[in-house]
């Protein structure tokens, strides 16, 4: 059965691009780990641009760094040349994108960098072009030809986006960013809530439903209405969870006196806990597996310092 053109076109282009993709993998040398050592140790931020198609891969190579602990921005060359070099400083580097290496709109910001000594990267297509003769570092792209037969930037952009991506990554390594600091960078949406720690939704201070060891069980009762979690944590005067209270305690207790007993005498020891600075995901799991509604949640010394209950989890998000 033949191949309709349109799937035919599609596959070639992808061939192309593959192709591109499998050149710059062998293409990656000196130049980029000399980037890689010049933009881990700044100080300010990384100023990426370009223009047209350029452009556009710029603006995603920004983001990307941005979320991944390298502090960037995108800023418009043709703006620059009107008022926006003044967000540049000399705290910062310059990476310019440009597939022939010649393109004028970006002459401003090039002067702007070799006139206050500001490190200018360049990622061309063309090895003997302005741009690489004006750039402290170059990482020309290899020699592939376009997926378009016109020539229009294809197998070269998404070179350029995948070599974004590689100084992102390498970035991330060499400044040891971690998915808790990504999750810090991403608090909305789906992403957000899968790093969302317990310190962030937990309940504290005057919410806590806490009560002395010797507390009579008539006013601890008090306290687990007033509060509204359905458990009381048992604390000794430096503020240790010694155990909690929760109705299953009070049902077991029903046929002794409970309202004259104390807390200790009601109590189940070592209660379950969690550290503030663990996942919500990770209480959430640790509650479905034990089938309890409710941790303690304990600096490293076994201080209280909150509680989480599984409706706090489940109203931030966290499945």
């Amino acid at each position: 059965m033949a191949v309709h053109p349109d799937i035919e076109a599609a596959h070639q282009v992808l061939q192309a691009e593959i192709a591109g993709l499998q050149a710059l993998d062998g293409a990656f040398d000196a130049d980029f780990t000399r980037a890689v050592d010049l933009l881990s140790g700044l100080k300010g931020r990384i100023v990426i641009s370009g223009m047209g198609k350029s452009g556009h891969i710029a603006k995603k190579i920004a983001a990307t760094l941005a979320s991944t602990g390298s502090p960037a921005m995108f800023v418009h060359p043709a703006e620059a040349s009107h008022g926006d070099l003044g967000m540049i400083t000399e705290q910062d580097a310059v990476l310019l994108l440009s597939n022939s290496g010649e393109t004028p709109e970006l002459g401003d910001m090039i002067n702007y960098t070799k006139r206050f000594k500001i490190p200018l990267l360049a990622l061309v297509r063309r090895e003997k072009s302005m741009l690489v003769e004006a750039a402290d570092v170059a990482f020309v792209l290899p020699e592939v030809p376009e997926a378009s037969p016109t020539g229009a930037p294809t197998t070269s952009t998404t070179m350029m986006l995948a070599w974004g991506d590689a100084l992102a990554m390498a970035l991330l390594h060499r400044r040891g960013f971690t998915k808790e600091d990504f999750g810090v960078l991403h608090p909305g949406g789906k992403l957000g809530k899968a790093f969302l720690r317990v310190e962030q939704i937990m309940r504290s201070g005057k919410d806590l439903p806490v009560v002395a060891v010797d507390a009579v069980m008539a006013d601890v009762l008090l306290v687990m209405t007033a509060k509204s979690l359905g458990c009381a944590v048992v604390v000794d005067t430096s503020g240790n969870a010694l155990g909690i209270i929760t109705d299953g305690d009070l049902r077991r207790h029903m046929e002794g006196n409970l309202l004259t007993a104390t807390a200790q005498n009601v109590m189940t020891a070592s209660p379950k806990a969690i550290l503030p600075s663990q996942l919500a995901s990770e209480a959430l799991g640790i509650m479905n597996r034990l089938s309890v509604t409710s941790l303690c949640v304990v600096d490293h010394t076994g201080k209280l310092v909150g509680m989480v209950h599984i409706h706090d989890v489940l109203r931030a998000g966290v499945a």
